[in-house]
This record gives structure tokens, C-alpha cells and sequence, in this order.
């Protein structure tokens, strides 16, 4: 073999060995990055499950609403449970019938709200603004 033939019978080698390497790394980003049957694909938030009578949302250590949706038959009752760290509960979203706000920072307590009213009720803390959840109250008559 001369010294031509093997330069190129090396490079063409080291060139399938660069392609592989890139058609792997490709493969591996492409499934990484949620591709094909990937197994770190978000889950979308669960649905509240069927309206009650009596609910309890717990404002967390975690500076978040547990949970963050209900279901409410109208004239339900909500207690909004504060733990160690201040919270209060304000409905901005303001539609007719709304119950009061819970203003201040409340900690190691429990207030109740009635919700008389059918519609969506958007709640959140004025302390912590990412805390946020929905109280959705149906007439009894739809269930």
C-alpha cells in the first residue's frame, strides 16, 4: 500500500468514527431534551377532583397552597389553614359573591370562608406572589 492510499484510508475512517460520534450525541440530545418516549416529561397539574361540601387548603412552609385546586359545592365551606409561616388569602379575580379577604399575615391559625356563590374564585398571597390557587363552586344541582 502506498503512502496515499493509507492517508486516505485513515482519513476515511477517522471521518465514519467523527460521523458516529455526532449521530450518538445527537440521538442523546434529541432524548434528553423531552424527545421520544422521554421519561422526564412534565406531568400536567391534576384536576381537582369532585366538588365537597367542607375543603381545607393548607398554606405551606413551602410558600405554596395544598392543595392548589378545588372543587366547592355552593355553600361550601373552605378553612384556609396557616402554619408556622405568615400567609394571608386575598381573591383578586373579585367576582360577585366572592367571600372576604384574609388580609394580614396569619400564622398557626385557621379561618373559614363560605362560598354562596357558583363561579371560579382565584385566591393568592399578597406575601408571597407565586402562591396562587382556584376555588371552582358548582351549583348542586349539577352534580
Amino acid at each position: 500500500m502506498h503512502m496515499t492510499q493509507l492517508h486516505d484510508e485513515v482519513a476515511r475512517t477517522t471521518r465514519r468514527r467523527v460521523l458516529l460520534a455526532l449521530s450518538a450525541l445527537a440521538t442523546t440530545a434529541f432524548l434528553g431534551c423531552g424527545g421520544a418516549n422521554s421519561a422526564t416529561a412534565p406531568t400536567p397539574p391534576q384536576p381537582p377532583g369532585p366538588p365537597t361540601k367542607t375543603a381545607t387548603i393548607n398554606a405551606t412552609p413551602a410558600i405554596a397552597f395544598s392543595p392548589a385546586q378545588i372543587s366547592l359545592v355552593q355553600g361550601g365551606t373552605v378553612t384556609f389553614a396557616f402554619g408556622a409561616v405568615g400567609h394571608n388569602v386575598y381573591f383578586d379575580n373579585d367576582p360577585a359573591g366572592s367571600p372576604s379577604n384574609i388580609p394580614g399575615v396569619n400564622s398557626n391559625t385557621s379561618v373559614d370562608r363560605t362560598f354562596a356563590t357558583a363561579g371560579t374564585y382565584v385566591f393568592n398571597c399578597h406575601i408571597h406572589p407565586d402562591m396562587h390557587g382556584t376555588v371552582t363552586v358548582v351549583p348542586p344541582d349539577t352534580l
